[in-house]
């Protein structure tokens, strides 16, 4: 499995709003995967998300898609490589028109925070200095 990749696959309800969101916040997207119905957004090497029209991530499933106002589905997580930088992506997201739903989390090892997307998702994004990690 050593060449394996992760699709999150996510309903958004506007694609041209939430492709400009994530740009805002310094994503990029692949335009193979690309076209009026869903993005691939780029997350890491090996890591995606498919931002799909709710109507078209609704020929997928046979259930309801969460309400992300009232029910969380998901925490998407990912980390950076600094605590200034999980600020500079949490600062980006807000004036990009996200929320920021908790306080910051900081375990000295391992800093957090979060942001509720346009579209309700919740992304967490941290940093852990590995080499600090308590033993225990």
């Amino acid at each position: 499995m050593k060449d394996t990749k992760i699709f999150v696959n996510l309903p958004v309800k506007d694609l041209d709003k939430t492709i400009e969101f994530f740009t805002k916040l310094g994503f990029k997207f692949n335009p193979q995967f690309t076209d009026k119905n869903a993005t691939c957004m780029i997350i890491g090497e090996n890591i995606f998300a498919m931002l799909l029209l709710e109507e078209f991530f609704k020929t997928f499933i046979k259930k309801e898609i969460a309400n992300t106002i009232k029910t969380t589905e998901v925490i998407n997580a990912i980390t950076v490589n600094s605590k200034q930088e999980v600020d500079e992506m949490i600062d980006k997201a807000i004036e990009a028109g996200a929320i920021e739903p908790r306080e910051p989390q900081d375990h000295g090892w391992m800093y957090g925070r979060s942001f509720q997307d346009i579209d309700g998702h919740l992304w967490e994004v941290f940093y852990m200095d590995e080499k600090n990690m308590p033993k225990n």
